[in-house]
């Protein structure tokens, strides 16, 4: 399933999307892609360094979406499991992270992800497991 342009911008305008820097950029058939310009309140210890749950949170965010666009019917979903190996330091003004559903059930999705810099170093790999629900997102 593909999402329009206006549903991916009414979702980017939720509250927690905007404290942390959160985009979606595309959505469609159980890939996704996302963008983070981290806030400076997101940055710690170190300034233009997003903390490592913030970029857990665009990973699992990523992931999701990638969940929810790999059903035939538009839904919800919920984390069941999800890990992340960070391999370098984030550092940076954006920050990509790009998920793929690997399998899937009726209504279990298995997902990967990578989380990448402006220059496409791999800081982060992921992957997790979720429950699809029939309800709606917004």
């Amino acid at each position: 399933m593909e999402f329009d342009g206006k549903l991916i911008e009414q979702v980017n305008t939720n509250p927690l999307y905007t404290a942390i820097g959160i985009r979606i950029e595309t959505a469609q058939d159980g890939i996704v892609t996302a963008r983070l310009e981290p806030a400076p309140a997101m940055c710690w210890p170190f300034a233009g360094q997003p903390h490592g749950g913030v970029l857990f949170t665009l990973m699992d965010t990523t992931m999701a979406w990638a969940a929810i666009s790999g059903q035939p019917e538009f839904g919800s979903c919920t984390t069941i499991h999800a890990d992340i190996q960070y391999t370098r330091p984030a550092r940076g003004a954006f920050f990509t992270c790009r998920a793929e559903v690997v399998s899937k059930t009726t209504r279990i999705s298995f997902i990967h992800s990578t989380i990448n810099d402006a220059d496409g170093a791999v800081l982060a790999m992921g992957q997790g497991t979720y429950r699809i629900m029939k309800m709606p997102l917004v």
